[in-house]
């Protein structure tokens, strides 16, 4: 996983890893969501990646345009050998 930079200093990702068409986010409670391809979709996803990357908006993307319109699955930890 990799830090998010949090550019604005009041986000609640933590980190994330990218692979692929997909993205596992990680937020500052501990929940860790993989967003596919599948869903939220691949567009939505690659504009995650983006976020991600620049380490600014990503959490307000979430929030407003992927969390409640599609749900996800929640990674357990335990079960990743990377983490």
């Amino acid at each position: 996983m990799e830090r998010y930079r949090n550019l604005s200093g009041a986000s609640g990702v933590v980190c994330y890893d990218v692979a692929g068409d997909a993205i596992t986010v990680e937020f500052k409670d501990g929940s860790a969501y993989l967003y596919n391809a599948m869903k939220p979709g691949l567009p939505t996803v690659q504009q995650m990646q983006q976020l991600a990357r620049a380490g600014r908006g990503l959490n307000s993307f979430i929030n407003t345009r992927v969390r409640r319109t599609t749900p996800v699955s929640c990674v357990n930890r335990a079960n990743k050998s990377r983490w």
